[in-house]
């Protein structure tokens, strides 16, 4: 039988890390000179690459940490220090530097497109997102596990096009006060994911300490 509990922790820790609404000022600075058009289409992209990325990411995490001779063990300490780093970033409401850099956000106002890169990959659909996704996806112990990671993964993205397709309207009630705050209370529950990840990550590989 599912453990529905688990699966809304799963869910509510990727839309978390994921934060489609801290993306919106940037998607606004990047559209700021674009078509109606264009405003319009970029949200699907971006929200289709991302619900692609955190699929295969579930997918064949498991097959990239093998080729690579990584434990799931000592994944989970990194991954959960990398998140734990993110988390940090946004309780500051600051950039974090391993979603994207200034020089990165500066060079994609010059592009035609940047729904995928670096919108999708790696503002949304980051290391830590990655990360999260894989650690999930290896607990799951059937092909529904997995199933529902991966269907968490696409409610995410559903919930970044709802929320970059409404980037105007949310700007003007919210305001930038407003998604700090909510970027800073998603940050708190991060911290609290990331540390779970790294004291599970601890106790199989210290097996002492448990």
């Amino acid at each position: 039988m599912a453990d529905w509990g688990h699966y809304a922790k799963v869910f509510t820790a990727i839309f978390v890390i994921v934060n489609p609404l801290g993306a919106v000022p940037l998607f606004l600075s990047l559209t700021a000179d674009r078509s109606v058009r264009e405003r319009h289409r970029m949200p699907r992209i971006t929200a289709l690459s991302v619900a692609i990325v955190l699929a295969v990411a579930c997918l064949a995490g498991d097959t990239i940490l093998g080729f690579f001779g990584i434990s799931i063990a000592s994944f989970r300490v990194g991954g959960g220090i990398l998140i734990l780093l993110m988390a940090v970033a946004m309780m500051n409401a600051s950039t974090v530097a391993a979603k994207h850099t200034p020089e990165e956000a500066a060079e994609a106002a010059d592009r035609q497109s940047a729904a995928v890169v670096p919108l999708a990959i790696p503002i949304l659909a980051g290391p830590g997102a990655i990360s999260t996704v894989i650690i999930y996806a290896h607990q799951a112990t059937d092909w529904l596990g997995v199933a529902l990671v991966i269907v968490s993964c696409t409610v995410v993205a559903l919930a970044v096009w709802a929320a970059l397709r409404m980037a105007l309207p949310l700007s003007a009630m919210l305001g930038r006060t407003g998604i700090n705050i909510v970027t800073r209370l998603m940050g708190l529950l991060l911290a609290a994911i990331s540390v779970e990840f790294i004291v599970d990550g601890l106790r199989q590989l210290l097996p002492g300490l448990g």
